[in-house]
């Protein structure tokens, strides 16, 4: 019991689970005694019953196509994602090496952090209209003007005794850049895009409430604040904050597969302690390599019916993603060529420590 109270110390999984399903039920719980009764506590005009939200999500599915706005959001949100990084990371690099672009736009980038993004979407529709376009452009600003100085950062904190080892070994800029600032800093500029997810949501809501290309954005503008649908309204809420953890998840999925050497030293204690257990470790494993591969085969094959109408053309992804399918064929191809990559080239990995 008193390892509950002890600073910073770390539960047995067990336990965090228990307590991470008990904190849950809690919130639930309140929730229900706030919002039942004839006289409920919290009127349901502001703060609607748990059932009445659940009961939201099939209507939605039926009126107003929930499962497609949730797919374009994705799409969106990854759009975004894929155009900050492209920007983020040679433009920080370029900033966090060279004095040259130091000097010149360190200051400028550290300024760009207090510009209010709301106050620009005029200025995103004069430059690029209403259409998708403008929304993928406003959302990679919204994580550009946080990931680019957090790049400069990572750069910062690379341990200048490995730079001169390997300048005393004679490597060539190129060489110290390419062995020793990009598995650093790539290493731990993962877990800063993955924190960054939150902020793409927050923006996404302000994209899609211009223009009618649909997104859970303009479903929230839509139904909630424009019909008063509250229940409507926390149920699209809930599923945002599901589409966030599961992203999450896959952030941290992927981490484990470019990084391994991160997480070398909690599998060795996990060892030592008894808690890895390999057998289940590897069923599982396989059940997900081959899973993968399942899923990346039906992409492909209904990706080629988009393109060529193999099956008769029903252009499932154009569909579902809109205008920003091109984020998820991006990712389809680079989750595509890494699994290539790994399977028939085991011993060459993309970044190493």
């Amino acid at each position: 019991m008193g390892n509950l109270f002890r600073l910073r110390h770390i539960l047995p999984v067990r336990q965090r689970l228990l307590l991470q399903a008990a904190g849950i039920a809690l919130l639930i719980l309140a929730w229900f005694g706030l919002t039942t009764g004839s006289q409920p506590i919290m009127p349901p005009s502001i703060f609607p019953h748990p059932m009445k939200v659940l009961a939201a999500f099939p209507k939605m599915v039926a009126e107003n196509n929930l499962l497609i706005n949730t797919c374009r959001s994705i799409a969106l949100n990854l759009a975004g994602y894929i155009e900050a990084v492209a920007i983020a990371v040679p433009a920080g690099f370029l900033i966090g090496l060279f004095p040259l672009f130091r000097g010149s736009f360190q200051r400028p980038v550290d300024a760009f952090r207090y510009v209010p993004l709301t106050a620009v979407t005029g200025l995103f529709i004069l430059w690029f209209g209403l259409g998708v376009d403008m929304k993928v452009h406003f959302l990679a600003l919204g994580i550009l003007i946080y990931l680019l100085p957090v790049v400069v950062a990572r750069i910062d904190e690379v341990d200048d005794i490995f730079v001169k080892t390997v300048y005393t070994l004679g490597a060539t800029n190129w060489q110290t850049i390419r062995t020793v600032f990009m598995p650093a800093v790539l290493a731990k500029l993962s877990d800063d895009i993955r924190v960054l997810t939150a902020i793409s949501w927050t923006y996404i809501i302000i994209a899609e409430s211009l223009g009618n290309e649909g997104g859970l954005g303009a479903l929230i503008w839509r139904l909630g604040q424009r019909q008063g649908k509250v229940d409507a309204l926390f149920a699209l809420l809930f599923l945002i904050i599901v589409i966030g953890f599961l992203q999450d998840k896959v952030f941290t999925y992927l981490d484990k597969e470019l990084f391994p050497h991160k997480y070398q030293q909690l599998k060795q204690e996990q060892a030592k302690a008894g808690k890895l257990k390999t057998s289940l470790n590897k069923f599982f494993g396989l059940i997900l390599y081959w899973v993968l591969w399942i899923a990346l085969g039906i992409y492909l094959i209904l990706l080629l019916d988009d393109w060529f109408e193999i099956l008769g053309g029903f252009h499932i992804w154009s569909q579902l993603f809109g205008e920003a399918i091109w984020s998820i064929n991006t990712v389809f191809f680079l989750a595509l060529a890494y699994k290539l990559k790994k399977t028939f080239f085991p011993k060459h990995t993309l970044i190493q420590a």
